[in-house]
Formats: C-alpha cells, sequence, structure tokens
C-alpha cells in the first residue's frame, strides 16, 4: 500500500511540473515591434563616455523571450541593470540604478520599425522624494544593427543632465 501510495506521488508530481513548460509553448509571448527591436539588440556591445570612459552594454533576452536584461557598465563605476519588458504595444522599462532607485518608465505605442524609442518617466520606487535625483528619461537610438546610442537623462531638483553614449556591437 505504501508502494503504491509513492507510485502515485510521484506520478501526481511529475504531471504537475510538466504543465506550466507545455502551457508555455502552446501560448508564444505577445510582443511589440518596439519590443522586438530590443530583443534584437542581444549580445555584447561596447562604447564610451562623452569624457572617453570605457562603456559595456549587453543585452540579454530572458523569461521565456518576454523581458530583455540589459548590463551598463563604466569604467571605475558600478554595475547598473536596467529591464525592458513588453506592455501591450508599448515598451517598459524599470532601471536598476546605482543610486538606489529604480524608475519605471515607457514608450508610447510602437506599431512599426522605428530608428528611436523614447522613453517617458511613469513612476519610481524607492525614490522619497520626486524632486531626488533620478533617471528621468531614456532615448534609444538605433542606427544600424551594428550602432546604437542612448541618451539618458538624470533629473535633480527640476534640473536635467543628459549623458550620451555610442555603442558597436562586438564581433
Amino acid at each position: 500500500m505504501e508502494t503504491r501510495f509513492r507510485m502515485v506521488t510521484v506520478v501526481a508530481a511529475a504531471t504537475c511540473l510538466s504543465l506550466p513548460a507545455a502551457a508555455q509553448m502552446k501560448h508564444a509571448p505577445q510582443t511589440s515591434k518596439g519590443f522586438q527591436q530590443i530583443v534584437a539588440l542581444a549580445g555584447n556591445w561596447e562604447g564610451q563616455t562623452p569624457d572617453g570612459k570605457a562603456v559595456g552594454l549587453s543585452y540579454q533576452v530572458v523569461s521565456n523571450g518576454t523581458a530583455v536584461l540589459e548590463r551598463l557598465s563604466m569604467q571605475g563605476e558600478g554595475e547598473m541593470v536596467t529591464l525592458y519588458t513588453s506592455d501591450g504595444q508599448r515598451v517598459a522599462v524599470t532601471h536598476y540604478c546605482s543610486s538606489g532607485n529604480q524608475p519605471q518608465m515607457s514608450t508610447g505605442p510602437t506599431t512599426g520599425d522605428a530608428k528611436e524609442l523614447s522613453f517617458d518617466f511613469v513612476r519610481a520606487t524607492n525614490l522619497a522624494s520626486p524632486e531626488d535625483g533620478h533617471m528621468h528619461h531614456l532615448t534609444l537610438t538605433l542606427e544600424d544593427k551594428a550602432h546604437i546610442g542612448q541618451a539618458w537623462t538624470w533629473m535633480d531638483h527640476g534640473k536635467a543632465h543628459v549623458a550620451t553614449f555610442k555603442f558597436t556591437r562586438k564581433a
């Protein structure tokens, strides 16, 4: 009797574990055209700041193709991570900033190929006051398959500071 109970338990567990994988295969993720363009950035990139510091950038498609993880590291500074996701016809980002807050930004609807994706501030977590320093805007310029640009706008007490980067895809 005990052996039979164990066998039923093992079969039930195996069935439950296989269901999520089967469900994922039946339901392909719905993504916007803008998000698909970000997926195409997967790989490693190199660039520099306007003052000549080396900057590394990588994009990795994660979570069954429903998110893209960006890692940005500057010479002499810590790494920052940004997560891109599709939100209907929009693309949403959450930027995990080295300043300790997490701004969330979104594009407008993207239905065709775009040369530029503009992300506007929606809200932030761990931001004590809207006046405190935080990333407020991101412009991602898609020049061609081997060249992209980023312009990050830092907002602090009503003053905007823009940092621009140019990247080339690593071979």
